[in-house]
Parts: structure tokens; sequence; C-alpha cells
């Protein structure tokens, strides 16, 4: 009889450290699942987009040329050529026409809140890795420099000279990447990136 009891004892411990388990993993993949992502084409209905993206994009209505996620998401370009993501944006806004909400253009800051320099400087260096990896140049480099990790150009984002850099994808796409100030107290240094992403706007400008 006591070990009849004591084997209960052991499987009802194991079943429950078993369930445990499983309600754990469960968690983790809900959680992973509910990242949130915008995931569009240029051109494509806005409504397609929310369709195909998970994220908190307002529905459409006529008239409307500009929808913001009210909970951070990634973005992905769904390109197969060009294509590229970044990391999770606090703010991200989806550009349309306001006749017929196709989309025209994405604006957003890939991070969740302002970032010491070290890692705003690091989410450019990956974003402008991505963009390389995929067929993306710099535009006008000579001007509009790609960001790199040396002290004239942190120096210059420190002086909140705001630098930014230009990418073009063949003659279809183009990004804008610049890093700002924010804020000015020197004891807290923090640093927002704007990234525009859109159709080709700056072919003929006359540098380099």
């Amino acid at each position: 009889m006591m070990f009849r009891k004591t084997w209960l004892v052991r499987c009802f411990a194991f079943a429950l450290k078993a369930s445990l388990l499983a309600a754990l993993v469960g968690q983790l993949c809900s959680g992973k699942e509910s990242t949130d992502v915008v995931v569009l084409k240029l051109a494509e209905p806005y409504e397609q987009v929310r369709q195909h993206s998970r994220s908190t994009l307002p529905p459409w209505e006529p008239g409307d040329f500009l929808a913001i996620v009210t909970r951070p998401a990634t973005f992905r370009f769904d390109d197969a050529r060009y294509g590229f993501t970044t990391p999770a944006a606090k703010f991200l806004a989806v550009g349309m026409s306001s006749r017929t909400s196709k989309v025209d253009s994405v604006t957003l800051s890939p991070q969740v809140e302002a970032l010491p320099l070290d890692d705003a400087v690091a989410i450019l260096l990956d974003l402008q890795a991505q963009l390389r990896r995929s067929g993306w140049r710099p535009f006008q480099a000579s001007y509009w420099r790609p960001i790199e990790d040396e002290s004239e150009l942190r120096r210059a984002i420190r002086e909140c000279k705001s630098p930014m850099t230009v990418w073009n994808a063949g003659t279809e796409y183009q990004v804008n990447l610049d890093i700002r100030c924010f804020g000015t107290d020197p004891r807290r240094e923090r640093y927002l990136i704007t990234l525009q992403f859109g159709r080709q706007v700056f072919e003929d400008f006359p540098y380099d």
C-alpha cells in the first residue's frame, strides 16, 4: 500500500510538472505569435495590408491618407529582391492615397524608446547592412554619407546636426535614414532614428 501511494504521488508530481512546462511553452509561443508586424508592398490596397499584417492599424475610411499603429510593431517590406525588416517601432505610420487607399509610403522610428548613442548607431548599422545585402545602394554618398561608427559622425550626432543617409533600390524605391537628438541634458543623451520609405524622389539631386 505504501509503495502504491508513493507511486501515485510521483505520478502526480510528474504530471503537474509536465502541465506547467506545457503551459510555459504555450505562453512563450503565444507571446511570439502575438508580436505585432506590418507587412506591405507599395501600391497595394491598405485594407489588404491590414489583412496580412498583425497590428493595430485602423480600418480605412474614405479620405484617410495616414494610419498609425497604437502598439509597437516591426515593419517588413515584402519584396523578393529588396525586402528588409526593422526592429519594433513605437511610432509607425502608413501613408496612402486618400482617393484609392493604395499605400505609397511608410514613416517610422525603429525603436520603442529614445536610445543611448551606442544602441542607436547599432540599429542604424544593422539596417544599412540589410539594405546592402538586398541590393540597395547609397545615393549621393559624398553628401548623404552612410552612417558609420566613427568619431567624426558621432560628434555630428551629438551636436544635433541630424545626419541623414539616402539609399536607392534600383530605380524603384528609396529609404531615408536619419538620427536626431532627443532632449538636451548631456548627462542623459538619447537619440531617435527616423526611417522614411517610398518611391524614389531624389533621382536628379545636383550632387556628385
